[in-house]
């Protein structure tokens, strides 16, 4: 309520039911800015002994144009997965599971996502043959192709063992022996686990939200599940 001083001036006195609610208001609001605390036993990925900063790196995209990795991903949700598109089984399993998952959340938090692929089979993956492989998942994931050498720096810079290409059949077809997980750097530009092949849809569908909303540095501070 308004009061007058001595002097004639008009002042605003808070009343205790007035103080009270205003602090309730800050709590609430503060409340719901806060991060998401996770337990890490509520997760289906496995966490990392240490965390990884999202890295500093460019490749081309299918579109030839340079992709800055960590100022195009930055803020957000970002899954980093490196594959081929003539892989049989790890690739397409993982980014089919990880397009139903997408498909379940809302418009505003799937574009707070980024799915990138990096081939480690530039030599048969072209630009058009990995943006028509991705499309038919999603138009929306990312697809990067650089020579062997920088897809191979790249999966070191991050601990992972580059690919290896085994030997051609008579056909001229050969595989590649690649890293099948996914590394999920959350909006906080930090990855604290990783998704291994065999991850299934319904693991995907819960904790892709839960991953979205959480940032805070200790949210996976307590033990992993064994």
């Amino acid at each position: 309520m308004y009061v007058r001083s001595p002097r004639g001036r008009l002042h605003y006195r808070w009343g205790r039911g007035t103080i009270a609610m205003a602090l309730a208001a800050l709590t609430l609001a503060s409340a719901c800015t806060r991060p998401a605390v996770i337990d890490p036993s509520a997760l289906s990925g496995v966490q990392l002994p240490t965390p990884i900063a999202r890295p500093a790196f460019t490749l081309p995209d299918t579109y030839g144009r340079p992709y800055d990795f960590k100022s195009q991903t930055a803020g957000t949700l970002t899954l980093l997965f490196f594959g081929y598109t003539n892989c049989p089984d790890v690739c397409p399993v993982h980014l089919a599971n990880i397009e139903v998952a997408l498909k379940t959340m809302e418009y505003a938090d799937r574009q707070r996502v980024r799915v990138i692929f990096v081939t480690t089979d530039p030599a048969r993956d072209s630009a058009t043959a990995v943006r028509k492989w991705l499309d038919s998942f999603d138009p929306a994931f990312i697809g990067l192709r650089g020579t062997e050498a920088q897809a191979d720096s790249v999966q070191r810079l991050l601990g992972l063992a580059p690919a290896i290409r085994g030997p051609k059949q008579a056909d001229g077809s050969y595989s590649v022996g690649h890293a099948g997980q996914v590394i999920v750097f959350q909006p906080d530009d930090t990855a604290r686990v990783v998704y291994p092949f065999g991850t299934r849809q319904t693991e995907w569908v819960h904790d892709l939200p839960l991953l979205l909303r959480a940032s805070r540095t200790d949210v996976f501070s307590s033990p992993q599940r064994t």
